[in-house]
């Protein structure tokens, strides 16, 4: 009897968990949110009765429920001893951006207490740190609106449980404004010539021909995408060898507007030619 494929929805309060969870529903997904985490193993059991109509399911897990972490590890362990299949799903966002939410939405983080709002947010991210290293896949929705984060997540789960092809997101942004947190391999291309500092192309973006052309016709550049092709032919095979499904490589530029927009362009296209699953977005180009 094949067993159901779980993907585990957690993460920080206030960065979408209920979202997340509406969009995998819509993409196929048996949901529930807000499972108590000892009742996984039951409903784990129940869902191999089911005659193989619940082969995709998504359980919401929170911190609200009192001993959470340690009785998520337990149940997690059950699934594992079990043969049950199960991905985590860690959803995040920057510090600032969680204050906002709460601010807007006048909603109580689970975890305020006595505490202060900030107190709280940055308590839970410590709490949550050891569960973030577990999970398989951490998407950063600081930046994204809902069909933005139904777009990545239809493109990490549309096939769910099954053996995929290795996805490949390209991402650019200015470390002015931050790492991004989901990266797995990140360049950076503040060496590259800098079109800011010519008149013409300063109020362009990296998406603009005139910007890369600036940009790539530098014989240092030229290197760069030489060794950088030959990376990737090189690691795609190995992170696809090793069961690797989604891999976010991330280009930074100091805004996020010029450099970094013209390398993630560049390597999509290659990406592209050479039939692999991509995505390219620019997190940072509206951004001054």
């Amino acid at each position: 009897m094949r067993r159901s494929h779980f993907v585990i929805v957690t993460g920080l309060s206030g960065a979408g968990k209920s979202q997340a969870i509406k969009c995998l529903e819509d993409i196929g997904f048996f949901c529930v949110d807000n499972l108590p985490t000892m009742l996984i193993p039951k409903f784990a059991e129940l869902c191999t009765q089911s005659r193989g109509r619940l082969k995709r399911v998504a359980l919401g897990i929170d911190i609200r429920e009192g001993g959470f972490l340690n009785r998520l590890f337990d149940e997690l362990s059950f699934l594992r001893k079990n043969h049950f299949s199960y991905e985590i799903l860690f959803l995040e966002a920057r510090t600032e951006v969680l204050l906002n939410r709460y601010s807007e939405t006048r909603r109580k983080h689970p975890l305020n207490g006595h505490k202060s709002l900030l107190a709280a947010i940055e308590g839970e991210r410590s709490k949550m740190a050891r569960l973030r290293r577990l999970a398989d896949y951490i998407i950063d929705t600081s930046d994204a609106n809902i069909h933005q984060l139904k777009e990545r997540l239809v493109r990490v789960f549309s096939v769910a449980g099954a053996s995929r092809p290795l996805s490949v997101n390209v991402l650019s942004f200015g470390y002015r404004h931050g790492v991004p947190a989901e990266a797995d391999i990140v360049f950076d291309v503040r060496f590259l010539p800098n079109p800011n500092y010519v008149p013409r192309l300063k109020a362009s973006s990296g998406n603009e021909k005139k910007v890369a052309d600036y940009v790539l016709r530098s014989p240092v550049s030229r290197r760069f995408l030489d060794k950088l092709d030959d990376m990737m032919e090189f690691l795609l095979p190995q992170f696809a060898k090793e069961g690797k499904s989604y891999l976010t490589v991330a280009f930074g530029c100091t805004g996020g507007r010029h450099r970094s927009v013209v390398l993630a362009n560049r390597l999509g296209e290659y990406l592209k030619e050479k039939g692999v699953d991509m995505n390219v977005s620019h997190r940072d180009i509206r951004k001054k």
